[in-house]
């Protein structure tokens, strides 16, 4: 049978067996008005007064929104919380793009990001986590670091996060306080947040939010320069907006933590020989490092000894900043990558990323389908197919003809699990 990924923007159309398991949570509707409903949530938000209600002419608003490797509808969102928002002048906004440790965004990624009303009227600026100048240091985290925030959003008189809500392979569930944390965090901070303990802490994983530390550490900061208010969405399978939460940050994050917990954790009764996902299409599979997302969802069904085979488009290649790349050509497997990452003496940014994917590829093959030379794929540890089918053929030579195949056709937008 036939079946479409998710990949880059158009989607790769594949051939599978027809015994295969497709898991996919059931496809819900766009909403049919999506800023009727934005503005709603934000004249009824959870936990909250109404924005305007608690927005001053004078204040200086920050609105800081997720970066260029997140479909949040920004171009949607910043708009109508302008619109919301028009007894305050436009020159007391700012928007703030949570880089994380990723890259700045262009002025022409900004317009298709955020719309060029947005960029013509509206100061921009990107997160810079390791320039000490523009970042103000808010407190110390339980967890054995300096907080630094960024110095804009925390002398901001209202401060705005946005973002959308997903299953996440470390922190259970993205949105909300992670718009802040590690979105607008300083390098301390995010190392801290990302290091080989927090990441390996098995409570450290999808959809799961308690005692979690991955999520007990970004709410935590947040507390320490809390957003006033929270907008945050959930999108279907073609990026568009299916819910609206709006209002305080931890009560309206949890509403909809549970909303998307309801639709998109899939259980399936045992594992798969090989597991076939994608890593939901663009902008989220533009590069390596962020396909180790759907990796990480293949992993949770597919059988000790497995195959994983992963579609992500990977247009922005490993990409060619950060460490992701290099870590990776430190040694020779990815148990002594493990080992490596796992000595406290090591750090370095990206190395949580790594540290994932050497997890996975202990477990079972990893076969990546990309843009990416066969090389770029071998250097990382994995193993280039230009043919998803004739892999699949190949692979029967080692689990026989009964061999078990679950697809991923919206990779990390659908979590399975096994209850084992």
């Amino acid at each position: 049978m036939e079946t479409t990924l998710l990949y880059g923007k158009q989607g790769l159309t594949i051939t599978v067996p027809d015994e295969a398991t497709i898991v996919e949570p059931k496809d819900i509707p766009k909403l049919e008005d999506d800023e009727a409903a934005v503005l709603s949530a934000l004249r009824n938000p959870i936990g909250t007064a109404p924005l305007r209600e608690m927005v001053k002419e004078t204040d200086k608003v920050v609105i800081v929104i997720s970066d260029i490797t997140r479909p949040t509808p920004n171009e949607k969102l910043v708009p109508w919380l302008i619109k919301e928002l028009s007894h305050v002048p436009l020159e007391n906004f700012v928007v703030i793009n949570g880089t994380g440790t990723h890259r700045d965004q262009t002025e022409e990624e900004f317009v298709q990001m955020l719309g060029q009303w947005v960029v013509d009227n509206i100061r921009i600026i990107n997160n810079h986590c390791h320039d000490k100048e523009s970042l103000k240091k808010v407190g110390e985290s339980r967890f054995g670091c300096d907080v630094y925030l960024n110095k804009e959003y925390v002398e901001a008189d209202f401060k705005i996060v946005t973002g959308f809500i997903e299953p996440h392979f470390f922190a259970g569930f993205s949105g909300g306080p992670k718009g802040i944390m590690p979105g607008i965090a300083g390098i301390e901070t995010i190392m801290t947040f990302h290091n080989a303990r927090m990441i390996g802490d098995p409570l450290s994983t999808w959809g799961n939010m308690t005692n979690n530390p991955v999520q007990d550490m970004t709410r935590e900061v947040n507390s320490f320069c809390k957003p006033d208010f929270m907008l945050n969405v959930t999108l279907n399978k073609e990026k568009e907006i299916t819910n609206v939460f709006a209002g305080e940050l931890y009560e309206a994050h949890d509403a909809g933590c549970a909303y998307v917990k309801e639709h998109t954790m899939i259980e399936c009764p045992e594992r798969f020989d090989v597991v076939i996902t994608s890593n939901s299409g663009y902008p989220l599979d533009q590069n390596l490092y962020q396909a180790v997302k759907g990796m990480s969802a293949a992993h949770k069904i597919v059988k000790k000894g497995g195959t994983i085979i992963c579609a992500s488009e990977c247009a922005d290649g490993l990409p060619n900043h950060g460490n992701f790349g290099e870590i990776l050509k430190m040694r020779k497997s990815p148990q002594e990558i493990l080992d490596m990452i796992n000595d406290p003496e090591f750090k370095m940014f990206d190395q949580w990323q790594v540290q994932k994917q050497a997890v996975i590829q202990v477990w079972a093959d990893v076969y990546v389908y990309s843009t990416l030379s066969e090389q770029d794929v071998a250097d990382a540890m994995l193993t280039p197919t230009n043919s998803i089918e004739q892999t699949l053929e190949q692979l029967k030579q080692k689990y026989g003809e009964q061999m078990t195949v679950a697809v991923l056709p919206l990779g990390p937008l659908t979590i399975p699990y096994v209850n084992e």
